[in-house]
């Protein structure tokens, strides 16, 4: 048994943008996804249970376990913002519009959403993981962390493959990491984040902006701008988030074969506010787009080492 929910959405709304999101850094155990299904495990106030959306043409249909029914308020919220469900496109398409470089982005991409993530600390010990190295390599020791200090669940009948949650911030603190295939200055880093998130010293939330959120997450060891604007990114779809360090951003092919800096990319987006996280939606789906190289990257999750994995 379980409960069931449509979503409405203002088109263009794009399915396709939201697979490609998810299967380049599905998390085996814990998501699956299907050509028309995405489905997770998760735990709400202490309760585990699982949820899954399928696209229609104006809603999302949204399936809740029935262990999270009486839940079903803070979940359809959360999955209206993991999937972008309320923005408007018609005011980012007037906010871009005479912008050199994103009006014709958003004019061949009209509807580009921000894909989120569905829990904050998900994507604090995903960037970390993912610092240096490929989404690929980024999802294998995620799968790694996953395996090892997940929380098992009896599996759904219909996901079969849904059988962990994902661990705990205690569980990564407490942890021995030693043979997780990280380098040590990392694993440090991830398990003092995980730490602070577990004895409450860190509260991962966006009370007040995206500059205080990214002040206080550089504060802690081994976080750079990079990791801490992707976390208010991801974390939280923040729209004014901007990771202007990363490489396909740098390298999108509006700059020319030269690319452009992240000082002055900084400054270029200024124009951008409030709604800079578009502006590097549209970005990284040119950079991924232009090429047959950079479609390669698109497909197989790769980025070239040095690179923040986004």
């Amino acid at each position: 048994m379980h409960t069931v929910r449509q979503l409405p959405f203002t088109p263009p709304w794009r399915w396709a943008q939201f697979h490609q999101y998810f299967s380049l850094r599905l998390m085996p155990g814990v998501e699956t996804l299907t050509e028309e299904r995405y489905a997770r495990t998760l735990s709400v106030h202490g309760r585990s249970g699982w949820l899954s959306v399928r696209p229609a043409r104006t809603y999302l249909e949204l399936s809740v376990s029935e262990s999270l029914c009486d839940q079903m308020t803070t979940l359809t919220a959360l999955v209206r913002r993991v999937f972008d469900l309320d923005t408007d496109p018609a005011t980012l398409a007037r906010h871009f519009a005479n912008d050199p470089q994103l009006g014709p982005l958003v004019v061949a991409t009209p509807g580009l959403r921000l894909p989120s993530a569905f829990d904050p600390f998900e994507v604090a010990v995903r960037a970390i993981v993912g610092q240096q190295v490929s989404v690929k390599a980024a999802v294998t020791i995620t799968r790694r962390l996953i395996e090892r200090l997940g929380q098992p669940i009896t599996p759904p009948p219909e996901a079969p493959e849904l059988r962990w949650l994902f661990p705990t911030a205690q569980a990564i603190a407490n942890a021995s990491l030693e043979a997780i295939d990280m380098p040590g200055k990392r694993v440090a880093a991830l398990q003092h984040l995980a730490g602070a998130v577990s004895d409450g010293s860190l509260v991962l939330t966006l009370n007040q902006s995206v500059e205080e959120l990214v002040e206080r997450l550089c504060q802690l060891p081994g976080v750079g701008p990079w990791t801490a604007e992707y976390i208010a990114l991801r974390g939280f779809a923040a729209p004014d988030a901007f990771p202007a360090g990363d490489l396909g951003l740098l390298r999108a092919p509006v700059w020319g074969d030269a690319g452009i800096s992240a000082k002055a990319l900084t400054a270029r987006a200024e124009a951008w506010r409030p709604w800079r996280a578009y502006a590097a939606m549209h970005l990284w789906h040119a950079y991924a787009s232009a090429e047959p190289r950079r479609a390669r990257i698109k497909e197989e999750g790769f980025v070239p080492t040095g690179a923040p994995a986004r």
